[in-house]
């Protein structure tokens, strides 16, 4: 009898135990927040001296044009510079020529040609320059005036690679369309050379220092 108490009072003690929590490594963890990813338009503002142009480039489409005009952008390599191609009803170009007619060098190796990204050569938007191979572009960039297919990429052959679209202007084409109204001029090597030329004063990225 005695032997039975014994082990009816062991019993109640070990059910009256108080439950005992899971060790915290053993709790499914929460899930973790997957960090936001990096917005693929980074926004470039040319200070011109006919008005402000502010460009969105589109670093998911043409990541390799982008990073290449950004690195020239951020080093201060247009600033100074004309734009010295005009071509009413086509393009203006800029990239090469300061205001004082003489050149400056790139010392950037040409880029791949990113023309098959989707992108059109339509009003407004920014593609690269390059020379009749397709993988030239350095530094020399163009805004279209009008929508001009004939740039676009059709296939993978001199002919048909077409220019690359890396970004479009989002404010400021009142601005481009009085730099394309500036009468071209024949002046040395250049045959739609600006009679009054148009300088970028400085070229920055928004959000990054401009500089001073």
């Amino acid at each position: 009898m005695k032997r039975f108490l014994w082990y009816s009072t062991l019993l109640v003690l070990v059910a009256c135990q108080p439950r005992q929590d899971k060790p915290a490594a053993a709790k499914a963890a929460a899930p973790a927040t997957a960090a936001a990813a990096p917005a693929p338009f980074d926004t470039v503002v040319l200070e011109t001296s006919r008005g402000r142009i502010v460009m969105e480039v589109n670093r998911e489409k043409a990541p390799v044009t982008v990073a290449n005009f950004e690195r020239h952008v951020k080093a201060g390599f247009y600033d100074g510079m004309i734009f010295h191609r005009i071509a009413p009803g086509f393009v203006i170009q800029v990239g090469r020529v300061l205001g004082d007619m003489s050149e400056r060098s790139t010392t950037a190796v040409p880029i791949v040609n990113e023309a098959e990204n989707g992108l059109k050569n339509l009003r407004g938007t920014v593609a690269m320059a390059r020379t009749d191979y397709p993988n030239s572009a350095t530094s020399e960039f163009f805004i279209n005036l009008k929508d001009n297919a004939k740039l676009d990429f059709v296939a993978p052959t001199y002919e048909g690679f077409g220019y690359a679209v890396f970004g479009r202007v989002i404010e400021g084409m009142d601005v481009v369309d009085r730099i394309a109204a500036t009468k071209p001029v024949r002046r040395g090597k250049y045959a739609e050379f600006p009679s009054e030329p148009t300088v970028i004063r400085r070229a920055y990225v928004q959000g990054a220092v401009p500089p001073s």
